[in-house]
Parts: structure tokens; sequence; C-alpha cells
């Protein structure tokens, strides 16, 4: 594996919903989640982790150290189990260092433990893992306004009591009314939301999981591409719209130590770099009337407003060259 990353990181993520749905809330029907005392819509950041896993997953199927920990339909406690056995077997004493090297086996193969950290405490115990990179929820920058439907669906999923054939169900359907063979449901979108994560990546947590550049890069490219691979009727549109990357490198270029020093604890606070309105600032062009796409906001960065020592990407699409080019950048 590649050597861990040597520089704090941050980044402001921008993405919209048009027409759908983007985190359903299970204690409120699966309504879109949104904050009660002013309206904002909400999306957990474990649902904005399991896009960057499910993006992961498919863009690194099979290759070694991309395997995915948290995963649909399967018990942790089997990939916690294979790494006692890659480490020398497991004899059901949690001894220390036993625990510690299925830790690092952990965090070499599965590239979610490595960014985002587990806990791995349960079955035949890997300890636990705090990720280097932290995600917000995501919040819209205005009120949302979800909207319900009602939808007829023209079939319905009966269990036919004592049916053993399938002419016991053809049977069923000749004998029922047309209307008993329809059902009705509910569908809750949002007419559209632009929304705003922050995200923090940090290089001391690195060193313990082994987070590298090449991991960053994935990362950011899974950022920039996960609502591609996210698609269904209920999330409507989705779609990243902007991505700002800042990268702490020091403030002295003559003094290597020092910048080194400062690369890993950071040249400014997060919130010089996060808040709006600091480098990054987001406004409605027009607020007579409801946003209803991207191009009603005005997003953009002023470069003159990052601190001294950071470095910014700005990127909309994912583009390899670019991202190599300005990583190359920081170690000119």
């Amino acid at each position: 594996m590649s050597q861990p990353i040597q520089n704090r990181y941050e980044f402001l993520l921008f993405f919209d919903v048009q027409d759908g749905n983007p985190n359903g809330d299970p204690d409120s029907g699966n309504a879109p989640r949104i904050d009660p005392e002013d309206g904002h819509g909400l999306v957990s950041d474990v649902a904005l982790k399991r896009r960057i896993r499910n993006y992961v997953q498919a863009a690194r199927q099979g290759v070694p150290g991309f395997a995915i920990f948290v995963q649909h339909g399967i018990n942790l406690n089997r990939p916690i189990f294979e790494a006692h056995e890659r480490t020398g077997g497991f004899t059901g004493t949690k001894t220390k260092d036993k625990v510690e090297a299925a830790r690092r086996w952990m965090c070499q193969n599965f590239f979610d433990v490595r960014t985002f950290g587990a806990v791995m405490s349960t079955g035949a115990n890997a300890g636990q893992v705090r990720g280097p990179v932290q995600l917000t929820f995501a919040r819209s920058l205005d009120p949302i306004f979800p909207a319900e439907f009602s939808i007829t669906r023209g079939a319905v999923a009966e269990d036919v009591k004592n049916a053993k054939t399938l002419e016991d169900y053809l049977k069923w359907e000749k004998e029922q009314p047309e209307d008993k063979l329809r059902t009705m449901g509910r569908k809750s979108q949002v007419p559209y939301g632009l929304y705003l994560a922050k995200g923090f990546i940090s290089a001391h947590l690195a060193q313990g999981t082994g987070f590298s550049e090449a991991d960053l890069k994935l990362l950011v490219e899974a950022l920039l591409n996960m609502f591609e691979h996210d698609r269904s009727a209920s999330k409507g549109h989705m779609a990243t719209r902007r991505l700002y990357l800042f990268q702490h490198v020091g403030t002295d270029p003559n003094n290597a130590e020092q910048n080194k020093r400062q690369a890993m604890l950071g040249c400014a606070p997060a919130h010089r770099l996060l808040d709006l309105g600091e480098v990054v600032s987001a406004r409605l062009l027009d607020e007579r009337k409801p946003p209803r796409r991207f191009a009603d906001y005005e997003v953009k960065a002023d470069p003159a407003r990052l601190p001294k020592g950071v470095r910014m990407l700005e990127m909309d699409t994912w583009d390899e060259a670019r991202f190599d080019a300005w990583m190359g950048g920081a170690h000119a």
C-alpha cells in the first residue's frame, strides 16, 4: 500500500435533487429529511457514505485493497473472523496483539475501514478504527417543501392462502373484482433542493489507517460520480454540482520541517474554509421565486480569500489528469 497522506484537507460538496427524495426518514414514513425548526432539507452523512461505498465497489471491484466492509446483506463478523484467519488464525483468545494484527489487516484490505473507520469489536474482535475522513449532514441552502403524491399500482402482491400450484393463483385472480387487483400508495419528493455537505480529512488519523493519496484520489472521484450510479425512480435526478477541495501545505516554503508540521496540523481553522462567505459563496439569484434548478444559484470561490498556506481545487466533473497535476503542484 502507498504511504499515508501527509497533508490535512477539507472539502465542500454541493449536490442537488430535482423531483426526488434524496434521503428518506423512516421515522416519518420515508418522507425527505427536514429540519423542523427552519424547513431546510437534510441528507445524513450515512447516506452519503453509502453512495461513496457503492461507487468504490463498482469502480474497484476485485482490486486488492479496495473491498468494502459495510455491505448490504452480510454479517460483519465474517470479514472480522477472516482477518484473524489471515493473520495467524482465530484461537478464541482475543489478545491485544491478535486484535491489532486483525485491525491492520482490515485497514489494508477495506477502503471504507481505512477511510471512514469502523467498530469491529464484535465477534472475533478486530478493535475499533477512527477514520480520517468525516462528513457532516448535508443541508439545503434554502427551505424545501416536500410534496406527497398518491399513486396507483395496477397489480397486487397478495399471499393467497392454501395456494400450492400456479393454477391456484390463476383461479384466485379470475375470482377477484378488478378493483381488488389494484393498490394505492404514496410517494414523497422534493421539487428542487441544492444541498451542501462539509468534509474533513485528518492526516494524523490517516497515519493509523494507511489512508493514502491514492485513496484520496478515489474519494474525490467517488464524490463527483457517486450519483451517476445511484439512480432510482424515488431519488429523481441527483447530481454533484461542485466540489471544493482545500489542502494545507504550510506557510514557509524555506522551512521544510515547519511546513511538514503545518501541513499535517493545518494552517487555518476549518470554518475559515468551509463557512459560506469565507472563500466560497452561494446565493439565490432571484429570491422572489423558489429555486428549481442549479442555474438559479450563483456558486463561486474567491481564491484571494484563501488563508496563507492553503491551496484549493475546484471541480464539477472528474478529471484525473487535472487532479494529478494539482496534487503534483503541492510537491513541486
